[in-house]
């Protein structure tokens, strides 16, 4: 799993930095950069190569369409860490884009990553039909705005030490984690033309996925190490997060997770052997060191 994780990291990094140095250089690539490199375990664009695979989309297409993705992740990130948001000050295992840069330095180059991300599906170099990019586009603008990651981290905030009800923190989580997973499930249907019902699907699993993911980043900080997370953990207690494991508590938590396992596991059955590369996602996604 690591090694295909790496693989997976690598060839995307890649695919960035040239993608960055076609580009006229500016002020601003330093902090987007740093936002950017060396990145995460690249979970969601193994997500999207998994369902890839099930569909048989060629795997330079996927690294495409996931580096637009991780661009997307990037920039959230970036701004999710601004004192106005959830003030963490290390990131990823060192200083915060805005410690590093500045505040205002740190907004731009947010700013930067999320329209870049538009110019990566946009570009030549992803080898499909004008048609699919639009779609593409469109589903990856309605996952990062109001209805997506921005929508999900207004409701965390706005949810602080207060009393919420399961449905609507599970609500803010698919928003906030889910969507961007939905996108990548849904990113291999669209590319195949399939309907909007089979469309529908995957992205449904995706949610499901993304709340998967949520929950086991909120077990690593209810219970994890700050080294191995790479950021601080034990605040989320200490902001009065709404989450699932305040809400049912650690154990309720990880069962919660297990029977998310369970339904996606059974959802992608029926696409026979390839689907075991989905299985092993989902258990890395709960078994992370926590």
């Amino acid at each position: 799993m690591k090694t295909k994780l790496n693989k997976i990291a690598q060839d995307t990094n890649n695919f960035l930095k040239k993608f960055i140095n076609k580009q006229n250089n500016s002020k601003l690539l330093p902090a987007m950069n740093y936002g950017l490199f060396p990145g995460g375990k690249k979970i969601r664009s193994k997500i999207l190569m998994d369902i890839g695979s099930l569909l048989a989309i060629e795997y330079k297409t996927l690294i495409a369409i996931g580096a637009a993705v991780e661009c997307i992740h990037a920039y959230s990130l970036i701004h999710d860490d601004l004192p106005c948001m959830d003030n963490d000050k290390i990131r990823r295992g060192k200083p915060s884009a805005h410690i590093k840069f500045g505040e205002s330095t740190a907004v731009l180059a947010g700013n930067s990553l999320l329209t870049m991300a538009f110019e990566i599906l946009a570009s030549p170099t992803l080898k499909v039909s004008d048609k699919i990019k639009i779609k593409l586009i469109k589903k990856l603008s309605e996952c990062s705005g109001h209805l997506g990651i921005a929508g999900g981290q207004y409701l965390d905030l706005s949810y602080e030490k207060k009393k919420i009800s399961k449905n609507k923190i599970i609500e803010m989580e698919i928003k906030k984690t889910g969507k961007l997973f939905s996108f990548c499930c849904a990113a291999p249907a669209i590319i195949k033309k399939k309907n909007n019902k089979e469309i529908k699907f995957f992205e449904n699993i995706g949610s499901d996925i993304g709340l998967l993911f949520q929950i086991a980043d909120d077990l690593i900080d209810f219970k994890g190490s700050s080294k191995i997370a790479g950021k601080k953990t034990g605040k989320d207690q200490k902001k009065g997060k709404a989450t699932l494991i305040s809400l049912l508590g650690y154990i309720n938590a990880i069962k919660y997770c297990d029977r998310i396992i369970l339904k996606t596991n059974k959802n992608i059955k029926k696409y026979g052997i390839n689907a075991k590369y989905i299985k092993e996602t989902l258990n890395y996604i709960l078994h992370r060191e926590k």
